[in-house]
């Protein structure tokens, strides 16, 4: 796809049809990352949980030698299926 970088007011800006955005699985409102590597510009979708932190920042916050483990719930109270 061609497209031009256009000036809207003090920015500018660069539209992105729609097939585009279906293939990178993102739409309008989402957020992005914008980086620039070896001269090219690179745009990825920025993966969130529940609309409030990304993975790379939850995963930033695990202790390094974090090891996870089984947790005792107790015995069902209700309908729940163990």
């Amino acid at each position: 796809m061609v497209t031009k970088i256009q000036k809207w007011g003090n920015s500018q800006g660069l539209r992105v049809s729609k097939e585009v955005l279906e293939k990178a699985h993102v739409v309008v409102g989402d957020s992005v990352d914008v980086s620039v590597r070896k001269g090219a510009i690179l745009i990825k979708p920025v993966k969130q949980v529940r609309g409030k932190y990304t993975l790379r920042e939850l995963l930033a916050r695990m202790p390094k030698h974090y090891k996870p483990e089984a947790v005792d719930w107790g015995r069902p109270v209700g309908r729940e299926v163990w």
